[in-house]
């Protein structure tokens, strides 16, 4: 009787350990269906009959009726899409492949369910369609010099078709731009005809000013008389310092001046020769003789004429 009882109680309490794991259990699975945890980056959007509620709940507990409410979770984190490389013509007929991101997120949750049937589908296929129409306004050169234009102008216009549902645009970024090989050489070659170009005016340039200066250098030199001597002398002491072999002997340039021989075809030069006469083959012209002299006047002398008249008289006379 004992042992019967004892197994008896034995029964019972194992029954009740049982019931309270079912029961347990049951509670479980009915508080899980009546709520739900929405996280501190969701939102929950309700739908009570099918008919949406007028705005998303959350963060937390939620409490639902099972059978008669719907939840959808939207999560309101950025997100990060990629665009696949688009082909496309710039406005300078160039064709090439471009890719990019965009950086989005949901900021109406509501509208985003409800206004579109999968929003990041939508946004990653209005970044495609926009990606090709801003490419194809702007021509090559200012594709790669302005590429920050560029993006700024692709999120406007990305932002403007995406605002009606519920979907905000941070930043859209080009990532890279396929060039053909052809013209990749060739870009290559401009880019070093220009560099040359500028080699070239920056070695003009530099021999423009140091002309001016020695122009300078010269004009200040030529005004006083001894500072001439004393630069021949400075170069003189330095190649002096230098441990060669090479002897200078400065020539004053007065010395140069005194060779000069006057009279010399080109006074300028101190050593010009005048050039060999050529025999000429025309026979030579006689000297002109000078024209007869007339007599020379000869003052009259006091008396002459009356002895010449007398003279004239006595021959006339038998």
């Amino acid at each position: 009787m004992v042992l019967s009882g004892i197994l008896a109680s034995g029964d019972l309490v194992g029954g009740i350990v049982a019931g309270v794991i079912v029961l347990a259990i049951v509670v479980t699975i009915a508080l899980r269906s009546l709520m739900t945890v929405v996280t501190e980056y969701q939102r929950a959007v309700f739908f009570r009959f099918g008919r949406i509620r007028t705005e998303a709940k959350g963060p937390g507990l939620i409490f639902r009726i099972p059978g008669v409410d719907r939840i959808v979770k939207v999560n309101l984190r950025v997100e990060v899409v990629d665009i696949p490389p688009q082909s496309a013509i710039t406005a300078d007929n160039v064709t090439l492949q471009v890719d990019a991101v965009v950086y989005f997120r949901v900021a109406d949750p509501v509208r985003a369910i409800v206004g579109v049937d999968n929003f990041r589908l939508a946004s990653q296929r209005i970044a495609m369609t926009s990606l090709r129409s801003i490419i194809g306004r702007h021509e090559l050169d200012n594709l790669l010099a302005h590429r920050e234009d560029i993006n700024n102008e692709l999120k406007a216009q990305i932002a403007l078709s995406t605002q009606g549902f519920g979907v905000e645009v941070h930043e859209v970024q080009i990532r890279d731009i396929s060039l053909p090989a052809e013209l990749v050489r060739a870009m290559s070659r401009q880019a070093e005809a220009e560099r040359e170009r500028r080699a070239k005016v920056i070695a003009a340039t530099g021999e423009l000013e140091a002309s001016r200066e020695l122009s300078e250098a010269a004009t200040m030199l030529a005004s006083s008389p001894g500072s001439m001597q004393l630069r021949s002398l400075q170069t003189l002491a330095e190649v002096a310092t230098e441990h060669n072999s090479t002897l200078i002997f400065p020539i004053p340039i007065e010395l140069l001046e005194i060779l000069r021989r006057p009279g010399a075809v080109d006074d300028a030069t101190p050593f010009a020769v005048p050039p060999p006469s050529r025999p000429s083959s025309s026979p030579p012209t006689p000297a002109a003789t000078p024209p007869p002299s007339s007599p020379a006047a000869v003052p009259p002398v006091p008396g002459a004429v009356a002895a010449i008249g007398a003279t004239a008289l006595a021959e006339e006379e038998p």
